[in-house]
């Protein structure tokens, strides 16, 4: 682990987190929004975060090149509830690992870190069509409840052609 790595990490995660928490606050979601992510900081995710540190990418990429598998992705989805992948459960019909939907405040959560995320890692380049860009990308192959799919495309379309303040409104209104 080099000083740099563990520095560098440090400051991406903690700029995201707080990105977050500004965002979070917009949409009327403070407190989850204080909560963001702070698995990051304990030793399973962040010692992997250093060691795969670039910067201008997640580190858990780098762990999949290495491994096959992100331990600290498993780690992170299984203990944050704005992710997706957290919302998937055994369904006793189908006797498949199936999506189920999120509740609407993970995501807002979702929304707030995808767009958090993009102007992290987009930095000067970050323009608002960026993460529905990102999001259409994979949406083929993404093992996601359709409703919460349609609800956050749905608001990704709304940052894209609208902006962030109406958004935000679109938010806060879906969460009353």
């Amino acid at each position: 682990m080099s000083l740099k790595n563990c520095i560098g990490h440090f400051k991406t995660i903690t700029k995201h987190r707080h990105m977050v928490i500004s965002h979070s606050k917009k949409a009327g979601i403070l407190f989850q929004g204080l909560r963001h992510d702070l698995s990051k900081y304990g030793p399973t995710e962040f010692s992997a975060g250093v060691k795969f540190y670039t910067g201008d990418k997640s580190p858990n990429e780098g762990e999949r090149r290495a491994y096959g598998y992100s331990k600290a992705w498993l780690h992170h989805k299984g203990r944050n509830k704005h992710h997706f992948e957290y919302w998937t459960d055994y369904n006793t019909v189908t006797h498949k690992v199936t999506p189920v939907p999120m509740p609407k405040k993970y995501i807002a959560e979702m929304f707030c870190d995808r767009v958090a995320a993009s102007k992290i890692y987009q930095g000067k380049n970050y323009t608002q069509q960026h993460p529905l860009e990102y999001f259409m990308r994979a949406k083929a192959t993404r093992f996601i409840h359709q409703e919460t799919s349609d609800i956050l495309e749905d608001l990704l379309v709304t940052l894209a052609e609208q902006g962030e303040d109406a958004a935000f409104r679109k938010i806060r209104r879906m969460l009353k």
